[in-house]
């Protein structure tokens, strides 16, 4: 199990429509509730009558998981509730996400950070842990059966990029 199943956890459900959104709704409560280490900080998507994006904190303990519900009712995010939408967030806040900038060593990102490995889509096995990896500084993993995945694409130069663009075009932003 990780640590992500294991916390405490919260879902806010704000109502929003667009990944990116909901990824500056998580880096603003994580500033806010000024959380500590450790916690992970995810996307879900809500399909149904009303699509949208909810987000989701997992609290290393009751105390932390408490007080964020505390201040985040008082904040006015009237739709909040216990655990999480699902198994397969798209991690935002974890631990290492802040240093995964510029070009690094698959194992130097995979060392550094939360993220348990990296696959490349449409290739078998995992990358070689010298393959260089041009962040984008937008790295995104998500969770699959129990760990942190981050995907990637190969990209110039024999390195590789994660799937996810900082800067989808506007035809493909909402998917």
């Amino acid at each position: 199990m990780t640590p992500h199943a294991h916390a405490h956890a919260l879902t806010v459900d704000a109502g929003i429509r667009d990944l990116r959104s909901a990824d500056r709704l998580l880096q603003q409560l994580a500033a806010e509730l000024e959380l500590p280490e450790g916690v992970f900080g995810c996307t879900h998507l809500v399909r149904g009558d009303r699509p949208r994006v909810a987000v989701s904190l997992s609290l290393p303990s009751e105390p932390y998981l408490r007080t964020a519900w505390e201040r985040l009712a008082a904040g006015g995010h009237v739709e909040l509730s216990a655990g999480l939408p699902d198994a397969f967030g798209r991690a935002v806040v974890y631990p290492g996400a802040s240093v995964l900038t510029g070009t690094m060593a698959v194992a130097e990102l995979v060392a550094g950070s939360a993220i348990d490995h990296v696959t490349v889509l449409g290739a078998p096995g995992v990358p070689d842990p010298g393959t260089r990896m041009v962040t984008r500084d937008h790295v995104r993993p998500q969770w699959q059966q129990g760990e942190l995945v981050l995907a990637a694409t190969p990209a110039r130069g024999g390195t590789l990029v994660p799937f996810e663009s900082p800067d989808p075009t506007p035809c493909c932003a909402d998917h």
